[in-house]
């Protein structure tokens, strides 16, 4: 079996080829239980995979892609042609795959469908920190010997009101940590979960929204979710306000948080995410002018943090993709799907009564 990998940097690579190694080796060990993975030939593509590059999944019989990435109904049709089988995706979310036209085309798409979400959490929170606390203007001016503490003053975060967006793994694993500084926890998620018991309270969205001093955004996006904090939720916000966003970038009116900065509703935005990232993200640009005026307009904020989608890139995150990635083949290979196979239930995924559940 061969499988092409798209967007792969240095570092998937490695955790890739050490999490084949490690199968290998269990396979060493009891050759009747040897996984397929371990004879897989992977070939790596550092090129995004769309209708220009679909080419390059020829003689493949799986491809794996990563966030930004396109598999819309072209590119999967293009990929049938080319006789690929399953599609992999190395995250959680799916909101940039065409999975209608993957069940036609007869392809299985699996997922990571979670992965060290304490990971996601822990950065989600050291946005937080920055951001109100400003330490990364500090550290910009104490490299320039300038020690003044005028512009820096933040607010303990002590009895402060957090609001979720969201409260699956990861919005409940930030939940706890914030819980953890005294705040109080609200959380707005159609569908309750009990891991979120003694930890917060659920409210209607617009109570989350007017109570919160911080809102964090935990919930995949969809048809429903899209720009779910637009002019009008942000005018439901509290003023001085924070908004955190390590989830989906398409989540946020990019242009209506610029509006709310002007204004000086907003005290703040810290985002690991942004809805025009797919030709910016993950690769280097320093070198050139970007020519995304929105983004450009954003970070020109003081009060504005933007990182480059990296919530998730921790060793043990990577490990965790690499060893998910495999095991699907590994199950792929055996029974024609897997337990993270997406396609399996189409009448789920693609209901639009779906519009919060947390990831």
């Amino acid at each position: 079996m061969k499988l092409a990998v798209f967007s792969s940097k240095p570092y998937d690579k490695r955790y890739i080829e050490a999490a084949r190694s490690a199968a290998a080796a269990r396979g060493a060990a009891s050759p009747a239980a040897r996984p397929a993975s371990a004879d897989i030939d992977i070939v790596f593509h550092e090129f995004a995979l769309e209708e220009d590059t679909v080419i390059l999944a020829k003689g493949a019989d799986a491809i794996c892609a990563f966030v930004n990435d396109s598999l819309s109904a072209p590119v999967i049709e293009a990929l049938a042609r080319e006789g690929i089988k399953a599609i992999l995706l190395r995250c959680a979310g799916f909101n940039h795959v065409d999975l209608v036209a993957a069940e036609k085309a007869g392809i299985m798409v699996a997922n990571v469908p979670s992965y060290s979400p304490e990971a996601v959490a822990e950065f989600a929170v050291a946005l937080i920190q920055t951001l109100n606390r400003k330490t990364h203007r500090a550290y910009n001016r104490a490299r320039e010997g300038n020690f003044a503490l005028d512009g820096l003053m933040g607010q303990t975060l002590f009895g402060k009101t957090v609001g979720f967006i969201g409260t699956g793994k990861i919005g409940v694993a930030t939940a706890k940590i914030m819980k953890g500084f005294g705040c109080r926890i609200l959380a707005y998620d159609p569908f309750p979960t009990p891991a979120f018991e003694g930890i917060g309270e659920y409210k209607g969205l617009d109570e989350v929204l007017a109570e919160s001093n911080i809102i964090s955004l935990h919930c995949p996006l969809m048809d429903s979710t899209r720009r779910i904090i637009n002019e009008e939720a942000i005018a439901k916000m509290k003023p001085g306000a924070l908004l955190i966003n390590t989830s989906r970038g398409g989540l946020v009116d990019t242009k209506a948080v610029i509006r709310a900065l002007k204004a000086q509703h907003l005290g703040g935005v810290a985002l690991d995410v942004y809805e025009g990232e797919g030709s910016l993200f993950y690769d280097d640009h320093s070198g050139e002018i970007i020519h995304d005026d929105v983004l450009m307009r954003l970070m020109t904020f003081h009060n504005v943090i933007v990182t480059g989608h990296q919530a998730f890139f921790t060793e043990e995150a990577l490990m965790e993709i690499a060893d998910c990635t495999l095991r699907n083949i590994d199950e792929f290979v055996v029974t024609g799907t897997c337990k993270n196979s997406l396609t399996k239930d189409l009448k789920l995924v693609k209901r639009d009564s779906l519009p919060v559940r947390g990831v």
